[in-house]
C-alpha cells in the first residue's frame, strides 16, 4: 500500500510503498477514504521537542481517519466489514505517533476506539471531526463546561477554533472570537459569533466568563489572563509554544482557573458526528488528494489554509 513515512525531524515525509497491516485478535483493518491533516504534524517533522513522541521511526503519521472496515481480526462481533468507522484522535494511544497512522491506503485500529460514522455523515466531515470536532468539542464542553449565557473568547478559527466556536454558540453561550486572520471573520460570523476581533485584548470590555485558546502562544496566554473576569477560566488547547511567562498576580487576585485541554474521546466524536448528522455543524473544510498531504503540510507550515485540510482517498 501506499503511505507517508515520516524518518526524522528535518526530513519531510516521503510517499512510500508500505506493507498492508494485519489484524491481530480485537482489531480491524480499515480502508481510507479520508484523512485530515493537523498542523501538530508540521510540528513533528519540524520540531526535535515532538521526537520523544516517536519511539520507533520510520512510522506513518496521520491521526485523523475516516473509513470502511475490509477485514476483521479474530474475536471481533461487534462490528462488521463494511461498516464505516473513525477514530478520536490519539486513540487508540499513539495512533500517528507510536504507531502508524492514517496517512495510508490502511490502517489498523482495536475496535474498542472505534465510532461509527451515521449516513448522512460523509468521509470527509468523519476525517475533520475525528480530530478538530473531537479536541473542540472535548475543551468546550468536557473541560470547558461552558454553560448558556457564558460570555465566550475562542481564539483562533482554523480547523479546531471554528468548530469549538460553533460549539459553544449552540450551548447557548455568547461567543466572542479573536483570531488575525481576517480573511476567516466571515465563517466565524456565519457559526455564531458576537463579535470579531484581532486580538483578545480588544474584548477587555466584555467581561469573559471563558476563553478557549487553540493558539496557545504566550501573547494569546497574557492576553487572556488580562481580558478576563474574576473566577474567569482559561483552557489551553493549541500549543504554538511550549512555554510562556504568566502575569501570577493577576491569576491569584483574580482567582482566575488554567486549565489543558487534550484530545477527546469515543463520547466526544460521537457528539460532534451527532451535530453533523443533524445539520448542526457545518464546518469549513478543503479537499485535497492523497498524493498531495506532503503540499498539504507545507500549506499549513506557511498558514492561510482556510478551514480544515482533508486529504481524500479513491
Amino acid at each position: 500500500m501506499k503511505a507517508w513515512q515520516f524518518q526524522d525531524t528535518g526530513i519531510p515525509l516521503e510517499l512510500v510503498d508500505w506493507p498492508e497491516p494485519e489484524p491481530g485478535p480485537g482489531e480491524v483493518v480499515i480502508d481510507i477514504r479520508a484523512s485530515g491533516l493537523c498542523f501538530s504534524d508540521v510540528s513533528a517533522v519540524e520540531e526535535p521537542s515532538w521526537s520523544y513522541m516517536f519511539p520507533t521511526r520510520p512510522v506513518i503519521l496521520g491521526h485523523e481517519p475516516a473509513g470502511v472496515i475490509s477485514e476483521l481480526g479474530s474475536g471481533v462481533t461487534e462490528f462488521a466489514i463494511g461498516d464505516r468507522v473513525s477514530i478520536p484522535s490519539g486513540y487508540p494511544p499513539g495512533i500517528g505517533y507510536a504507531r502508524n497512522g492514517a496517512y495510508a491506503e490502511k490502517l489498523v485500529a482495536p475496535t474498542q476506539y472505534l465510532v461509527r460514522i451515521p449516513d448522512r455523515v460523509s468521509f470527509v466531515e468523519a476525517a475533520a471531526g475525528a480530530d478538530s470536532g473531537n479536541v473542540a468539542h472535548h475543551a468546550v464542553v468536557a473541560v470547558g463546561q461552558v454553560q448558556p449565557g457564558e460570555r465566550v473568547g475562542i481564539i483562533g478559527i482554523g480547523g479546531l477554533g471554528q468548530i469549538g466556536l460553533r460549539i459553544a454558540h449552540l450551548r447557548g453561550a455568547e461567543v466572542y472570537v479573536a483570531t488575525r486572520n481576517c480573511e476567516v471573520w466571515p465563517i466565524a460570523e456565519a457559526a455564531g459569533a458576537k463579535r470579531v476581533v484581532s486580538d483578545i485584548t480588544e474584548l477587555a470590555d466584555v467581561g469573559l466568563d471563558v476563553v478557549i485558546d487553540f493558539a496557545g502562544f504566550e501573547a494569546t496566554t497574557a492576553g487572556t489572563i488580562e481580558v478576563l473576569g474574576r473566577g474567569g477560566r482559561l483552557i489551553l488547547v493549541g500549543l504554538g509554544q511550549w512555554t510562556a511567562s504568566v502575569d501570577i498576580g493577576a491569576v491569584v487576585t483574580k482567582e482566575l482557573k488554567v486549565l489543558g485541554s487534550e484530545g477527546g474521546g469515543v463520547e466526544d466524536l460521537a457528539a460532534v458526528f451527532e451535530l453533523y448528522a443533524q445539520g448542526l455543524l457545518k464546518p469549513v473544510l478543503t479537499e485535497i488528494a492523497f498524493s498531495e498531504i506532503g503540499e498539504g503540510l507545507e500549506r499549513l507550515k506557511k498558514g492561510g489554509v482556510r478551514g480544515r485540510l482533508v486529504a481524500v482517498l479513491p
